[in-house]
């Protein structure tokens, strides 16, 4: 028997089909997009790229898939590829090590992907990518903020024209609107009002990132989650 036997009872051989004969890209591999990466090799998509450049952190381990004290270090690209690899040993992965900004992402987002899944947490390069996902009329899906949110029924999808009382959306809307954006990017958000006290703000900017947001253990994987399920249902739902 197959080990995606389960998957073919529930979206038929064509499904299996669609999903193998899709190449889909997951950009930033924390605590979102690790969990929407190992859903969709699970699901059986055939080629995968996968981008990051951080290394797994102490920190990472209360809410990231890849975080375990062997992994402490390890290039999150390195371990994603590993454990891709292991679910589906027919798969095409391509691992790239690398911080996303200007030039990389523009040549990146002229590639035909079938799917693109945002997962990055940085403001400035996240922007970029969905500019030009849109210019080159990429199918994405964009993560807003899941730091400091308990409440996994809260979370929906929709256009970003229709998120709201998500400060990472706001400021993502703010500057795509500059840029002549105002609509056609799917995003996963939630609208469940972040606590003063989970967030901690740095008095010294670092890696773009000027605060600190608390996060319980589930919250990303969900998010993650629901991701994954947009890509593979628009995935299936094609002709």
């Amino acid at each position: 028997m197959e080990w995606y036997s389960r998957t073919q009872l529930l979206v038929g051989e064509e499904g299996v089909n669609k999903l193998r004969n899709s190449h889909v890209l997951v950009v930033g591999l924390g605590g979102v997009g690790a969990y929407a990466a190992e859903q969709l090799a699970r699901a059986g998509i055939g080629k995968m790229t996968i981008i990051d450049s951080d290394t797994v952190n102490i920190t990472n381990k209360n809410r990231q898939l890849l975080a375990l004290d062997s992994t402490i270090g390890r290039a999150k690209v390195d371990v994603m590829a590993e454990r891709i690899r292991d679910i589906n040993p027919d798969v095409e992965v391509v691992a790239i090590n690398q911080y996303l900004k200007d030039q990389p992402i523009i040549d990146l987002m002229e590639q035909p992907f079938d799917f693109v899944v945002d997962a990055i947490d940085t403001l400035a390069p996240k922007v970029f990518l969905l500019y030009y996902a849109v210019q080159n009329k990429q199918n994405i899906v964009s993560c807003m903020g899941a730091g400091g949110k308990f409440n996994p029924e809260m979370i929906q999808i929709a256009d970003i024209s229709k998120s709201y009382n998500c400060r990472l959306a706001f400021y993502i809307r703010k500057r795509l609107h500059r840029l002549g954006v105002r609509e056609g990017i799917t995003v996963v958000f939630s609208p469940e009002k972040v606590a003063d006290k989970a967030v901690t703000v740095e008095e010294e900017q670092t890696d773009n990132k000027v605060a600190t947001v608390g996060t319980i253990s589930y919250m990303p994987a969900i998010f993650g989650c629901f991701c994954a399920s947009h890509v593979i249902n628009s995935i299936l739902s094609r002709d």
